[in-house]
């Protein structure tokens, strides 16, 4: 990161207390400026998730009712390619945690917290960004995976890699095909001759 040239973050936290709390620390270290905080995720906070150019969203899972906590992370995907943090503010099952880029704890001291956002955005820096629009081989699987309807979870578990990685790829394959629904994909991979239509469910 460049001195000067601030990440810029979003948080989607429910609590306006720790929201701004979160906020005094990313302002007095300087290198992280917020660029708006939602409590919510409703359809207005959804439209200016959309519009916002953030490079790291730091969001509280408590915002999702305990349904769709376990694909909180995917549906933010669906609105901003940024990297997502899980901010830990009660306890909740692995399952929620393991989605997201890193996890910060309401407790950390703001040294750690600031370590685990540098290592997110290194992470996410070194991951090749091609300009080749032909997707790669794994790409494919993972493509055939998803028309297929295979949830994430099942995928990382089949090729044995991290959910991440697999959402790392389906955001790539999103880009390199201007695809962004699951529908879309499988006509995508139908089209493509990557799938037979008798294989899907």
């Amino acid at each position: 990161m460049k001195h000067g040239n601030r990440v810029k973050v979003l948080l989607i936290i429910p609590s306006r207390i720790i929201a701004r709390g979160m906020e005094g620390v990313f302002h007095d270290l300087g290198e992280f400026s917020v660029e708006g905080i939602l409590t919510d995720l409703s359809r207005t906070s959804e439209v200016r998730l959309k519009n916002m150019d953030v490079e790291l969203i730091v969001v509280d899972p408590v915002i999702f009712d305990c349904a769709s906590r376990a694909s909180g992370r995917s549906r933010i995907a669906e609105y901003s390619d940024a990297a997502v943090v899980a901010l830990q503010t009660v306890p909740m099952e692995d399952d929620v945690w393991r989605q997201y880029d890193e996890v910060v704890n309401l407790y950390d001291l703001p040294p750690v917290i600031i370590k685990k956002l540098r290592t997110v955005l290194a992470n996410r820096s070194e991951t090749p960004k091609s300009d080749s629009q032909e997707l790669s081989a794994r790409e494919k699987e993972i493509l055939v995976c998803v028309a297929k309807g295979m949830l994430n979870k099942e995928i990382a578990d089949l090729y044995n890699i991290s959910i991440y990685t697999v959402i790392t790829h389906r955001k790539n394959i999103t880009r390199k095909t201007g695809i962004k629904t699951v529908a879309g994909l499988t006509v995508y991979a139908l089209l493509n001759n990557l799938i037979d239509a008798n294989s899907i469910e």
